[in-house]
């Protein structure tokens, strides 16, 4: 068994696209996966598969939840050893006030993007990418140019985003 972590994008935020957490194991348990999990309210499902091929597995579920909900719900798959390495390979130590985020990706984007979102780091935030993870310290959220829309359009593919303390809670506890 191979044990995931399901990141979905733009659910249950700023009241669109509400996905009770109950529901959602529902739907990845009908796949046949096991040992489904929740973690928080945000979009995180943690669970086994047979399954070794990531990239179809992200696709399945897609079209699950698409059936399900009647509406299409990226996800950002990635094995529990990923999210381990992602967890404990950060960048950035920030300091009181500061925070980390990391932006997923379904892809690593290319050289020119990469140098674009580049241009934008300034005294309030800092960018590192890392294969198909972004890395974001915020120095300063009132003067941040971060979001995840910014992101998506700077490097024109899609993302989700998670505070890098939530990626540490569920290899810690998953892991």
């Amino acid at each position: 068994m191979n044990k995931y972590v399901a990141f979905l994008r733009a659910i249950n935020v700023g009241g669109h696209k509400i996905i009770k957490m109950s529901d959602l194991k529902e739907t990845f348990q009908s796949l046949g996966l096991e040992n489904v999990e929740t973690f928080i309210q945000s979009g995180n499902v943690i669970f086994d598969s047979k399954t070794s091929s990531p990239a179809s597995l992200e696709k399945k579920i897609e079209n699950q939840l698409e059936k399900a909900l009647g509406y299409r719900v990226e996800i950002f798959l990635r094995t529990m050893r990923e999210v381990a390495v992602i967890a404990s390979k950060g960048p950035y130590s920030p300091k009181d006030g500061e925070t980390v985020h990391v932006v997923l990706l379904n892809e690593k984007p290319d050289t020119q993007k990469q140098k674009a979102l580049m241009s934008y780091k300034s005294k309030a935030d800092d960018f590192t990418v890392k294969g198909r993870e972004v890395f974001n310290l915020r120095r300063d959220r009132n003067k941040s140019v971060f979001s995840n829309n910014f992101i998506e359009k700077v490097l024109g593919v899609p993302a989700t985003s998670r505070n890098l303390t939530t990626i540490r809670k569920i290899a810690e506890k998953y892991g």
